[in-house]
């Protein structure tokens, strides 16, 4: 596909993922029939990360990651991730007060990363390990994860509102506008620095990187849970967002070969 296409496919896919969820919205206003509800939420829940995932992968330079590799990085990655994370959490977070804020930051941040380092290894294994596959895997995983708590979060508004949709749609439209500068970004930052890391062979450098990566992202997450203040959010938004904005454009002129054949930098102009 060409780069032009590549880079401005985000704009469809969040035109007909918006088109879809107004016509099921339109639909189940119409006819009150609560069959449209769970359409709602998965639209609702799915149409803005996707639509991120898609302008991130369009700027990962050669678009070498598939959308079955995505697929898989979405799919279980968020799967396998928000139940390892419910069990821990549910296990050991109990009467923990405060610090609960900073146990979910960290249990979350660890459980997204256990399909991304199984790709990690497969890709390891094949050649060649780059930036900015790690990025654009890890913003699929985050997408994957921040979906099906979007959809649980949808649910459980929808319960406890007695079935009053307006409270779904509110539920639906903060927390899908926040997932890119959410679970997304976070998971995005700390599996490019697990990619840097690998394909540096665990240099010094690439190692001090990735702990200070994944530590701030624990502290991000722990902040955002912890909040209400909507400046806060704003905030922690813009850090989260732009800290992955500037490691993308990093990513993209700098790629390594596998430390099997030597972890090379090669930059492209």
């Amino acid at each position: 596909m060409p780069t032009t296409l590549r880079k401005w496919a985000w704009l469809p896919v969040l035109a007909v993922g918006l088109g879809l969820y107004f016509l099921v919205q339109g639909t189940l206003i119409d006819t009150r029939n609560v069959n449209y509800v769970p359409s709602l939420i998965l639209l609702g829940a799915l149409v803005v990360p996707l639509s991120f995932l898609t302008f991130v992968a369009g700027r990962t330079g050669e678009w070498r990651i598939g959308p079955f590799v995505l697929g898989i990085a979405a799919l279980f990655g968020g799967v396998v991730g928000i139940v390892a994370a419910g069990r821990l959490e549910f296990d050991t977070l109990r009467g923990l007060g405060t610090l609960s804020l900073i146990g979910i930051g960290l249990i979350e941040e660890s459980c997204k990363l256990i399909v991304p380092v199984l790709i990690l290894v497969w890709q390891w294994q094949r050649g060649t390990v780059r930036v900015g596959d790690g990025l654009l895997i890890g913003v699929a995983a985050g997408m994957g994860f921040a979906v099906l708590e979007t959809m649980g979060y949808a649910f459980t508004a929808l319960l406890a509102s007695q079935g009053n949709i307006g409270d779904v749609e509110e539920t639906l439209l903060l927390r899908g506008l926040s997932s890119p500068a959410a679970h997304m970004a976070w998971t995005g930052l700390v599996c490019g620095a697990l990619w840097a890391a690998v394909a540096a062979r665990w240099s010094l450098a690439a190692t001090a990187r990735l702990v200070i990566t994944f530590v701030f992202a624990v502290a991000l997450h722990a902040l955002w849970d912890g909040v209400s203040n909507r400046a806060v959010y704003v905030l922690l938004a813009a850090v989260s967002l732009g800290w992955l904005l500037v490691e993308l454009h990093r990513s993209d002129t700098l790629s390594w070969d596998s430390p099997a054949a030597g972890a090379r930098p090669v930059r492209r102009s």
